[in-house]
């Protein structure tokens, strides 16, 4: 199988500088899958391509049963098109291979990485379960230029028709990430059937990777329900995440003991996300902070059903990650919502979920590197903060606290808020930022901290941004 990734930007051999790939070298890669060969057939400032060859080890995919699928007892598993067919096998491969470029990351050319190229991606042989139509109605929405030409059944023999496999052409000015993360989901999604095991972190991956466009696809039910093997739980919590659902239940039962399940009426649901964007704004603050301290050790605090959690799952990086919250109700959705039931011995030494309030002091929770309290402090009775502030700051003394809640001065530009009125039923009060910032001093001072604060979402002049974010470091750590 065979992926070719042109740029004709000016400088066009910069290209090579975000892939993290010699130009002037062909490379190996072993992978999962088999080999990767990444070379450069031309790379000048006018033009530069860059092609990656997956060579498939289809003995190697029979004996690990990652990839035996749904076939592993059929001749299916020995005679199939895995070798020559670009579908899941080559999304693996540029997710593994291309890694750090699909994060839209380059200390070197941070400008160039953040902005859009003249692209031109060629993709051989794609396997198409839906044929060149659905190609474009996946691709199209997304600024591509669709090029999908049929492959005949037999060159020799016209009359059998074309095949389901098409030679596809994408042009645009696309970002390079975006690029690569479209191909990423949407090769698997054309073949509508994964040659691997879809594992517990299969909707963070498809969270991570669909971030900033997936939400708005025209075709998003299909690609979430093709991209997730029409498992149906998983896909009900996927359109959950994406919907925003999850961070309007985020909070629904508050860490105080207050309520277990306490329901949002419609127009405060619509008012706390004016846009669905905002809940993965949120999550995606988070994860950075939580980058940002270098944090491997992180718990949760108030995790309702597990939105957060779901993206500290998916990233490796945290290799122990706790959720809490007072509600069992809310930990067995998070559950459910994980897969821990059918998770691997290893996914259930690195996730737990445990029943706790954040005002009462567990030892539990003690030497980690970072604890969240994402949208929890505002459903806490002011009278019970020293009690969460002593638990938090004082008890489990983690290297780093990250705390979101919203930003009151920001309620004027709803306008379907009435004045003095909060955006959810259950929050006990809503910080200005003046305020905010000072409930943050105060607890650095009696705790040994120091606090960055953040915002979150479109940044009005005057009022601010919708969430505020503080970062909390121990004793001024970096």
């Amino acid at each position: 199988m065979l992926v070719t990734l042109t740029s004709t930007a000016p400088e066009a051999s910069n290209l090579s500088h975000l892939l993290r790939k010699h130009p002037g070298k062909a490379q190996v890669f072993d992978l999962s899958v088999g080999q990767a060969h990444v070379f450069y057939p031309e790379a000048n400032d006018e033009r530069c391509t860059v092609a990656m060859m997956l060579e498939v080890d289809p003995v190697g995919l029979v004996r690990d049963k990652r990839f035996r699928g749904g076939d592993a007892s059929t001749l299916a598993q020995y005679v199939n098109d895995r070798p020559y067919a670009s579908s899941s096998m080559v999304a693996v491969a540029i997710g593994q291979v291309f890694r750090t470029a699909m994060g839209g990351r380059s200390d070197a050319f941070p400008e160039l990485a953040a902005g859009t190229l003249p692209l031109t991606v060629t993709v051989a042989a794609v396997s198409a379960r839906g044929g060149a139509d659905l190609v474009r109605q996946l691709f199209e929405p997304l600024g591509w230029q669709v090029g999908a030409r049929p492959i005949a059944l037999d060159r020799e023999y016209p009359e059998w028709g074309d095949s389901r496999y098409v030679d596809l052409t994408l042009t645009g000015d696309i970002r390079l990430s975006d690029a690569l993360r479209h191909l990423y989901v949407l090769l698997p999604v054309l073949d509508d059937a994964k040659h691997y095991w879809v594992s517990d972190d299969e909707i963070g991956k498809l969270m991570r990777a669909g971030e900033g466009w997936l939400a708005e696809h025209p075709e998003r039910d299909l690609i979430t329900r093709r991209y997730l093997a029409h498992q149906r739980g998983m896909v009900g919590d996927a359109e959950a995440l994406l919907d925003g659902d999850a961070s309007a239940t985020d909070a629904s039962a508050s860490s105080d003991g207050a309520a277990e399940d306490v329901a949002a009426d419609g127009r405060a649901r619509a008012v706390q996300e004016r846009s669905p964007s905002l809940a993965r704004l949120r999550a995606a603050a988070v994860l950075q902070a939580l980058s940002d301290v270098r944090a491997h050790s992180v718990a949760d605090v108030g995790c309702g059903p597990g939105a957060l959690l779901v993206h500290l799952m998916a990233e490796p990086a945290f290799s122990r990650v706790i959720g809490t919250d007072v509600s069992a109700r809310a930990l067995e959705e998070a559950a459910r919502r994980l897969n821990l039931r059918e998770a691997s011995d290893r996914v259930r030494d690195r996730i737990q979920l445990l029943q706790s309030s954040v005002t009462y002091q567990d030892s539990r929770l003690a030497g980690l590197d970072a604890i969240v309290l994402m949208e929890v402090i505002e459903h806490v009775d002011a009278a019970r903060h020293g009690a969460l502030e002593a638990s938090v700051f004082g008890a489990a003394a983690p290297a780093a606290v990250i705390v979101t809640t919203p930003n009151s001065d920001y309620n004027a530009l709803y306008p379907s808020l009435p004045a003095g009125e909060f955006r959810h039923t259950d929050h006990r009060f809503e910080w200005s930022r003046a305020e905010f910032e000072a409930w943050a001093a105060s607890v650095c001072e009696r705790f040994g901290y120091t606090v960055e604060f953040r915002t979150v979402g479109d940044v009005d002049a005057a009022l601010g941004s919708p969430t505020q974010l503080a970062l909390f470091r121990k004793g001024g750590q970096r």
